[in-house]
């Protein structure tokens, strides 16, 4: 695919030297207009936005949407700001079931209003210039026996668990229109490893690659927070390991075994190895932080995310940075 090329936010401290461009996830700007939000985020010197497509951020499914798109593409051009579009928006489709339907629901109907948002977004972000549209793929549904409808069945992935074999089965051919879209539009699909989804850690999206054979399109977003969670190498070699296929960074601190995303420091993530394999592997995407539970106080921790992490950037040692992992 042809990468988009960058926009430049004159107040961006990114350089030669420090190659990495860093953004901040509207979700955690919650409580402020999209408008506003961003132009917080150009003043504070941000590269970028992961733009998570919302109710109040851009809704991907209110009926001027097109026009309202244009718009935000104009404003982060005036802005120099480059962008991911995100689609974990809690309750954008059901105002009852936090990230629901999903690609794994028992009801088709229901798993298709998930892949015409997803075609949404891919949509939106061709529009927008954006270098990725970020997926996950749900929770396995609570009721196992919900899984067994023969249909599913005809085809099913080898893993040991039935009800895993047939959500790996739902997963694949609900990605399969989202992935032609993305290759339609140029923009690629990238799929988050999210801990307690179907699709949790690097080994599962690598299952997935597999089962859909391995597709240009399908790329992967890493969320650094996530690799020091639960994967069984530290966040630095989970970088390096997934070098070929980043197409999205997520970044902020986390303590192993809990999933709660955490300002920098509050963790025990050491970021500068971190960001010295990200810069090792030549990827020019977004950096983006992700703290979609502090939106109470969004504009603070943006202001101060954005400093820690040109501190820790510049912690690399001299001449590590665009080597080869």
């Amino acid at each position: 695919m042809t990468p988009t090329p960058h926009r430049t936010n004159p107040r961006s401290h990114a350089t030669n030297a420090n190659p990495l461009r860093f953004g901040y996830g509207t979700n955690g700007l919650a409580d402020l207009r999209l408008d506003d939000a961003l132009g917080l985020l150009a003043d504070l010197g941000y590269d970028g936005v992961g733009l998570t497509l919302d109710h109040m951020h851009l809704d991907p499914l209110a009926p001027d949407v097109a026009a309202r798109t244009r718009k935000v593409a104009r404003r982060l051009d005036t802005l120099g700001l480059g962008v991911t579009v995100e689609t974990g928006a809690r309750y954008v489709l059901d105002p009852r079931r936090k990230h629901g339907p999903s690609l794994l629901d028992p009801d088709p109907a229901d798993r298709a209003r998930r892949v015409d948002l997803l075609i949404r977004a891919v949509r939106i972000a061709a529009d927008l210039g954006a270098h990725a549209v970020h997926c996950f793929s749900g929770v396995l549904p609570a009721d196992p026996t919900h899984l067994a409808n023969p249909a599913d069945q005809a085809h099913p992935v080898a893993t040991a668990n039935p009800a895993e074999d047939t959500a790996w089965k739902r997963l694949a051919e609900a990605l399969t229109p989202v992935l032609d879209a993305a290759t339609h539009a140029g923009v690629p699909l990238a799929v988050e490893p999210e801990p307690g989804h179907l699709l949790a850690t690097l080994a599962d999206f690598h299952h997935l690659r597999r089962i859909l054979g391995d597709p240009p399109a399908l790329g992967l977003t890493l969320d650094i927070g996530h690799c020091q969670c639960l994967e069984p190498l530290p966040p630095a070699d989970c970088v390096r390991a997934a070098a070929p296929w980043l197409r999205h960074v997520q970044i902020e601190d986390m303590r192993r075994g809990h999933h709660e995303h955490l300002p920098f420091g509050d963790g025990e993530i050491d970021f500068p190895p971190v960001l010295e394999a990200l810069a090792a592997t030549g990827y020019q995407a977004l950096t983006v932080v992700e703290l979609p539970r502090h939106s109470h106080a969004g504009p603070h921790f943006a202001a101060q995310s954005l400093p820690f992490l040109h501190r820790a950037a510049r912690a690399i040692p001299a001449g590590a940075e665009g080597s080869t992992p």
